[in-house]
């Protein structure tokens, strides 16, 4: 994430519909909305430090998975769609 894109503006729709994914996400794992976000800031902050990522399509879900689809084990699972723009140089 560069500087810049710290201070761009969102849409108001784009704000909506962030936090609508987000109380999605909260009600299926059954976590309040603010772990989930901090959940997502820990991501997008620990992945930064190696790639410069697009945290406008980020996409991050809490889903329950079926034991068949899931090597045998059933509940929730964490699924993470992650833009990559470009991976930072391995001396950083």
């Amino acid at each position: 994430m560069s500087l810049f894109d710290m201070f761009k503006k969102k849409t108001s729709s784009n704000v909506a519909k962030d936090r609508l994914k987000l109380l999605l996400v909260s009600d299926r794992a059954n976590c309040s909305p603010e772990i989930m976000e901090k959940i997502k800031n820990d991501i997008i902050n620990v992945i930064s430090k190696y790639m410069d990522i697009d945290t406008e399509g980020l996409d991050i879900q809490i889903t329950n998975v079926e034991a068949s689809e899931n090597n045998g084990v059933a509940g929730p699972a964490l699924f993470a769609n992650i833009p990559i723009k470009d991976i930072r140089n391995k001396n950083n």
